[in-house]
């Protein structure tokens, strides 16, 4: 069966929109929103199509889904997309090749390329950002490129889920970075320089390719947030803003993203107010972004740490819980070249999060939760949704774009009165969850792991 909505017969009075990387998942949300029986969703490529050959088919999105737009017999009214790369950086040129609004193709890489992102930042909020360099980990000696002093973060100029990020406190700490990124960097440097080759990039940017790093400063030691929004017309608007917890040995795992934020509302007033200046120097319009800050609260400083040029998938079901909508109605609207018709508090919570479950070691996994056992789960703890990532006799170390410290094995969506509600019901859902591993351990042969 197509992820097309075919299910309304008067298909011709719709809007044509095409999701690059569609799934069923995402598609039963898209459904929900406001205005769906004024859509028809069509896949340009589904996530498993993205995914299946374990490289990033950018030649193929931009070329064969290039022809999926022309040859389509209506009119294509949006090409809208919310994974991260590759979807992110193609979007520009597939709509450009329609005449379809949205950002151009530098504006997003100002966003998306780490090191030209922090140059740009740097023109007009210099005080909230990290020191920064760039590092080519194929020189002879790259340590010697590193202007700054330890400790530091080494992560490439692209890529996601802080893959191939590395916390550096010693030159052994980077050389045993160097070795792990020289490995893995090209999957998403070799395909990211296939966009850039498009892109009419300045002098100081064009020899910082794809298999290139940034060197950034610590900033981290704060609380961490995400807010969300979009740019229209010249204006910046920012709709939201959702906390995020962080667990494991350097505090880089993701734990669970809140919303609505617990930050004091003057500081998301001026988290917005660096956002509006950040996309205006970036010239970023017609699309929706999300920004993470880090808030000191001991000295009140704002740091910011990266700029996504997509909303947060992660983020949808915590705006319906709350807010009453999905937030993909606001890359909808823009799509279509309008002002976002987005809710605010007119959900049934007055609390979401999103939990991420971890391990922080290798494990094989024995035991994992049938349908029926998770569709139980939900129905004993209200308002949860549980997704689980991993299958029986899977190890973990071969789950893709895992951050450098952790293995996510599961998500459970939660809403609620409180926090404390919410974590009542996480704790209620990881105790009834048949989720189980078998942990090698070094002095004691094997043992049973249940999350």
């Amino acid at each position: 069966m197509s992820l097309a909505d075919s299910s309304q017969p008067s298909a011709t009075t719709k809007r044509n929109i095409f999701v690059v990387g569609l799934d069923a998942f995402h598609l039963s949300e898209l459904r929900t929103l406001p205005h769906a029986d004024r859509y028809r969703f069509h896949p340009l490529f589904t996530h498993d199509q993205l995914r299946r050959s374990g490289q990033f088919p950018v030649r193929e999105l931009l070329e064969e889904g290039g022809e999926i737009l022309r040859s389509f017999p209506e009119r294509v009214d949006a090409v809208v997309g919310f994974w991260d790369f590759p979807v992110s950086t193609v979007l520009p040129l597939l709509r450009a090749n329609r005449g379809l609004p949205g950002p151009t193709l530098e504006s997003v890489l100002r966003c998306e390329h780490k090191y030209w992102s922090r140059v740009e930042q740097a023109r007009v909020i210099p005080d909230q950002i990290p020191d920064f360099c760039e590092v080519d980990p194929f020189a002879d000696d790259p340590l010697s490129q590193v202007t700054l002093d330890f400790p530091f973060w080494i992560k490439p100029v692209k890529s996601v889920l802080s893959h191939l990020g590395f916390h550096i406190e010693s030159e052994e700490d980077f050389e045993h970075a160097i070795e792990r990124i020289r490995r893995g960097i090209r999957r998403f440097g070799d395909p990211f320089d296939q966009i850039l080759r498009q892109a009419d990039l300045p002098p100081e940017i064009e020899p910082v390719r794809g298999s290139h790093c940034i060197v950034e400063s610590m900033i981290s030691a704060g609380r961490q947030c995400t807010i969300e929004g979009y740019c229209y017309r010249g204006e910046v608007h920012v709709y939201g803003t959702v906390d995020s917890l962080r667990e494991g040995a350097v505090g880089s795992s993701f734990s669970r993203y809140q919303y609505p934020s617990k930050l004091p509302e003057s500081v998301q007033r001026r988290m917005a107010d660096l956002a509006r200046r950040v996309m205006r120097q970036i010239g970023y319009d017609t699309a929706p972004f999300n920004i993470e800050f880090y808030w000191e609260e001991e000295t009140d400083r704002l740091w910011l740490l990266e700029i996504n040029s997509r909303i947060s998938k992660s983020h949808a079901p915590l705006f319906k819980m709350v807010d009453g909508c999905h937030h993909f109605q606001v890359m909808i609207d823009l799509g279509l070249g309008q002002p976002p018709e987005m809710p605010h508090r007119l959900g049934k919570d007055n609390a979401a999060a999103k939990f991420m479950v971890r391990l922080h070691e290798d494990a094989l996994v024995t035991r994992v939760p049938t349908r029926g056992e998770i569709d139980a789960v939900q129905a004993e703890v209200p308002d949860t949704l549980i997704l689980i990532d991993v299958e029986t006799g899977m190890r973990l170390s071969e789950l893709p774009n895992q951050d450098s410290y952790s293995f996510e094995v599961a998500t459970i969506f939660i809403g609620g009165r409180d926090e404390q509600e919410l974590q009542h019901k996480y704790d209620e859902v990881l105790r009834r969850l048949p989720l189980r591993f078998d942990t090698q351990s070094t002095s004691r042969g094997h043992r049973q792991t249940a999350i």
